[in-house]
């Protein structure tokens, strides 16, 4: 693990402690957790970017119908049948 150092507001610094406080977690846990979102959002906004300039190919796509068939079983009255 490599340690990362920065500096936040004052205000910033006063509310992460009092969430550190009020959850019971070290502040470097939670700025842990936000960076790691924050890394999870913007690959996932690169991603989309790729799949735009490099669209999917027919093999990548063939199992797309599938997403459309729904449940394989009519699970409407299924609640009756266990009464």
């Amino acid at each position: 693990m490599t340690m990362l150092s920065f500096r936040v507001s004052d205000d910033e610094a006063a509310e992460i402690q009092r969430w550190a406080e009020a959850l019971g977690i070290d502040r470097s846990e939670i700025l842990r957790d936000a960076l790691h979102r924050h890394l999870v959002g913007l690959s996932g906004e690169h991603d989309a970017e790729v799949w735009e300039r490099i669209p999917l190919m027919d093999s990548e796509r063939s199992l797309e119908d599938i997403a459309d068939w729904g449940p394989a079983e009519d699970w409407a009255d299924w609640g009756d049948a266990a009464g």
